[in-house]
């Protein structure tokens, strides 16, 4: 249409037998018509790219953009206002797995659930990454919008078809709400719902929690603590003890675990159960682990073959770097792989088992020897034992101490040790007391005994005058004083 009306307009320009009445008689209407079409397409083109910039272009969702906008258009005319904020669970695991093309399918078919499960009551956004956002306004907003999102969580809990694969995602959601009086920003509003989601990923995923400032006052101390883990890393104020463990036969010690003090400047100690998991949300883990493997291995390089345990924690599991730098941990202090065990925690696998089975085989490889902590406290199964093969099993202080008393207790350590037996795992008890446990352990099977009935943990220096000789239990029962907390990088 606009090429015909531009070549009418050329002609009637180019005609030399055209009067000047006709010439403008025809002329401007053509042109302003030219004008007029011009101006329509720019207003139709301007329009596309609005739209476009409120839209996520992999979903077809609205985006973060999108979401401000609609939040400021409403907020004036609504007594209240709710947002959720959606991570999706298992997400990092199906990019991992199969790949950047079957996540971005699988990020449409989540989005299509989620707004299905919406339709009609709130409006679903894309904000990027594998995080969606629920925003829903008008009376008892915050009520309903709970209500959608526990059905999101339930839906996502089963398996998600995806072409020819069935996923399991799951989903972790912060919600926030506002009212006008408060007049909170779509900004602070999405922060919090973002605050609370990872409330949700502490607790234990595929779950929903609502926003509490009680959240920002825990945020600010973990900041805090991150500054000061920081500083101590640095000032190298970080110690190590060793536990000893006893083999049950010649009553020797036969290995050590390395656990980490932090003994602070002010003459205060801060517990490792308090501060290892801030370095775990902050990353800090990683450079504190390597700290604790470097130094213990050499602690141990001169303790006559002892073997010595480090705890692993997931966050060093999940990082890909860690087996290069433990292989060269090794080669720089000069220790013997076959003397180290790396101790990891149920809950290093299950959450991550395609990372972290690819991580142990490369260790595995270098002679070091895998060792399952805290058993019967958690999710591992014969399945579970059987895929991942560990050298050692060590049964948790807890099933110990009550298998003195509760036969049901008893049953489950026997049975652990059976199967460990049956796989040709080594067992370790640990957290024994009284000589009655350690009889008990004993008489089950085990192969060595961790606990306070033998040690309590000791400086590096104090460890080679127990070496090379059996334990009188009656020499050591003073020096085995309770400690109000014992500390592993887990």
């Amino acid at each position: 249409m606009f090429a015909a009306l531009l070549l009418a307009y050329a002609a009637s320009r180019s005609s030399a037998v055209v009067s000047t009445p006709v010439f403008f008689s025809f002329a401007i209407p053509t042109y302003a018509a030219v004008v007029a079409a011009l101006v329509w397409h720019g207003i139709r083109h301007s329009r596309q790219l609005e739209k476009l910039s409120i839209t996520d272009t992999l979903t077809g969702l609205p985006n973060r953009h999108a979401l401000h906008l609609d939040y400021a258009r409403i907020c004036r005319k609504e007594q209240e206002l709710a947002v959720a904020l959606l991570d999706l669970d298992g997400f990092m695991l199906v990019n991992d797995h199969y790949g950047h093309a079957v996540g971005d399918r699988t990020l449409r078919v989540s989005a299509d659930i989620i707004s299905e499960i919406c339709q009609g009551e709130a409006r679903v956004y894309r904000l990027g990454g594998d995080e969606f956002a629920v925003f829903k306004s008008g009376p008892v907003a915050a009520t309903l919008l709970e209500g959608l999102c526990r059905r999101i969580v339930e839906r996502l809990a089963k398996p998600v078809r995806v072409e020819e694969r069935r996923l399991t995602l799951g989903a972790s959601i912060g919600l926030a709400r506002t009212t006008a009086a408060q007049q909170l920003g779509s900004p602070e509003l999405l922060r919090q719902a973002d605050v609370a989601m990872y409330a949700s990923k502490r607790g234990g995923k595929a779950r929903c929690t609502w926003f509490s400032h009680q959240f920002d006052a825990s945020r600010e101390q973990t900041r805090e603590m991150d500054e000061e883990l920081r500083s101590a890393l640095a000032n190298g104020e970080f110690t190590l003890h060793y536990q000893p463990l006893i083999d049950c036969d010649s009553s020797k010690i036969v290995a050590v675990e390395a656990l980490i003090r932090w003994p602070r400047p002010d003459g205060t100690f801060t517990a490792p159960d308090t501060f290892i998991p801030v370095a775990e949300e902050s990353g800090l883990i990683n450079p504190i682990g390597l700290l604790v493997l470097r130094r213990a291995c050499l602690d141990a390089l001169d303790w006559n073959g002892i073997t010595l345990s480090v705890n692993l924690s997931a966050a060093q599991l999940r990082n890909p770097e860690f087996p290069i730098q433990l292989g060269q941990i090794l080669e720089e202090t000069g220790f013997a792989p076959e003397r180290l065990e790396l101790e990891i925690t149920e809950t290093c696998l299950v959450h991550d088992p395609v990372v972290a089975e690819r991580s142990l085989s490369v260790i595995r490889n270098f002679g070091v020897s895998i060792v399952l902590d805290d058993f019967g406290t958690g999710y591992a199964s014969i399945g579970f034992l059987r895929r991942f093969r560990f050298e050692k099993l060590k049964i948790d202080r807890s099933l110990v101490s009550q298998a003195g008393q509760d036969d049901g207790s008893r049953a489950m350590m026997l049975s652990s040790i059976t199967v460990a037996r049956a796989m040709k795992m080594a067992v370790t008890a640990e957290g024994v007391e009284t000589e009655e446990q350690a009889q008990m352990v004993r008489a089950a099977g085990c192969d060595q005994i961790q606990g306070w009935l033998y040690f309590k943990a000791m400086p590096a220096s104090e460890i080679p005058q127990y070496l090379d000789r059996p334990i009188d239990i009656a020499a050591t029962t003073v020096a085995a004083a309770i400690e109000t907390k014992e500390g592993k990088v887990a």
